[in-house]
């Protein structure tokens, strides 16, 4: 038997995993107790089971309870011969064979994760499949390779599947219920909060997928801002944040965020200099930053394919933060670096979508605003790519006058004791652009929330 004749055999052999049993039993547990599609409409959707057939009997049944009709065997045999399932003399049987396979519906969610679990088996095949067939044909990078295996067999385990449609019938389904979850409960029609009351009400919170740009000129404090908001979400959410540190080692982070919550100046914890009520004050804010679960990676030049990697590992993720975009590589060597940027700025952006949270990328801004007699930045200010403000859900930047106030040739002074700065929000693909005045405490690299807390016009 040559290899061909054994292959073509042992294919033969190997089935595709289904219960039939299962399917079976779960479409009855419905019939004799229509209230137990409740309990198993999340957990399996039409496209679950494997005979045809059973598809289109619960899909019907799901319609049936979208419309709050009944279901029971007259609705359903209507419902089907309708929909051209069954004519009118046919059909009658098998669903009554179907109602005859269970005695009661105790068992339901026994039978939807029988069916739902070999569903996701068939997927891991389908999926194993492609991956062989693309990694045989070498037609592409091994880096590309990997990322779409790893993005397939992640949105397998999401409970997302990427290979068929959705019927419209489903997606009312969710939507209805998220209708109902911003009607009963009013926090959340919220994004993730940043921690700031004057941004949040501007931003409505980040929400899920939102690919959020903070850019500023050098000293601005654009990173310690980012930090400020990703302290402030694992310690509210109780959620992982992951940090990518492409500048600074995680050590510096650290400094610079235990700096920030124990109100301690961060020249002082460089040099060990700290007084019994520093000491006291860094023993606090460490105390309760050990508490929060972020994640720091200081990889250098690390691309959106390495994150993702990363990233598809961490269980509860709530928030991601980039420091910062011009740092980063993309994963094909490109002499044009504005089209590399422009390839880094959507792949973050469908990151945010595969991952489902918030992904803020701090960014390099040009010289534009020292060439102004206004120097607040514009959108027209985003260095090497206007791919980056296409990409991105919000785009915010940060702008001290104070940092610009030169008198007698002096250097701008950075770390004023305290200074109003301004969170210009010029792009918002969810609502109003606007900016807010927040307080900036240059000495211990803080933001805070002001006790004039407002927006100005945008």
């Amino acid at each position: 038997m040559d290899n061909s004749q054994f292959t073509e055999q042992n294919a033969t052999l190997r089935k595709l995993p289904f219960s039939l049993i299962a399917e079976q039993s779960l479409l009855g547990s419905i019939l004799v107790d229509p209230n137990s599609f409740n309990h198993i409409a999340d957990i399996v959707a039409a496209t679950d089971f494997y005979i045809e057939e059973h598809q289109r009997i619960f899909a019907a049944m799901h319609q049936l309870f979208l419309t709050n009709s009944q279901v029971d065997y007259v609705t359903l045999i209507d419902m089907l011969v309708t929909q051209g399932v069954y004519t009118k003399s046919g059909g009658e049987e098998y669903i009554r064979t179907i109602a005859e396979v269970v005695p009661n519906a105790l068992n339901v969610k026994d039978y939807a994760r029988i069916v739902k679990d070999k569903s996701i088996l068939r997927q891991l095949i389908a999926v194993c499949d492609e991956v062989s067939d693309t990694a045989y044909a070498e037609q592409d990078s091994v880096a590309h390779i990997l990322d779409s295996a790893e993005n397939k067999i992640f949105a397998i385990a999401q409970g997302k599947d990427t290979k068929n449609f959705r019927h419209i019938r489903e997606v009312i389904g969710d939507v209805y219920s998220h209708l109902h979850e911003l009607n009963t409960n009013k926090e959340a029609t919220q994004g993730t909060s940043t921690g700031f009351s004057g941004l949040d009400r501007v931003l409505a919170g980040m929400g899920k997928s939102d690919l959020i740009l903070v850019g500023a000129r050098p000293g601005m404090g654009k990173t310690s801002f980012c930090l400020n908001i990703a302290s402030n979400v694992a310690a509210q959410t109780g959620k992982k944040v992951c940090i990518f540190s492409l500048e600074m080692s995680a050590d510096q982070l650290v400094s610079r965020m235990i700096s920030s919550e124990a109100m301690v100046d961060s020249y002082t914890l460089r040099t060990g200099e700290l007084s019994p009520t520093d000491w006291e004050n860094v023993a606090g804010a460490t105390s309760r930053l050990a508490k929060c679960d972020i994640l720091i990676d200081d990889t250098s030049g690390i691309t959106v394919t390495g994150m993702k990697a990363k990233l598809r590992r961490v269980d509860n993720l709530g928030l991601v933060v980039i420091d910062y975009l011009q740092l980063m590589q993309g994963d094909h060597r490109n002499d044009n670096r504005v089209q590399e940027v422009a390839e880094i700025s959507r792949a973050m952006k469908i990151m945010a979508k595969e991952l489902m949270v918030p992904v803020i990328c701090c960014a390099q801004l040009s010289r534009g605003p020292e060439s102004r007699t206004d120097k607040k930045p514009m959108l027209s200010d985003l260095r090497d790519s206007g791919a980056i403000e296409q990409d991105a859900d919000v785009v915010m930047f940060l702008y001290r006058d104070e940092y610009y106030k030169v008198s007698d040739g002096a250097v701008p002074n950075a770390d004023a004791e305290s200074s109003v700065a301004e969170v210009i929000v010029a792009k918002n693909r969810h609502g109003s652009t606007n900016t807010v005045k927040m307080g900036w405490i240059g000495r211990y690299t803080k933001f805070r929330t002001i006790a004039d807390d407002r927006t100005l016009p945008g």
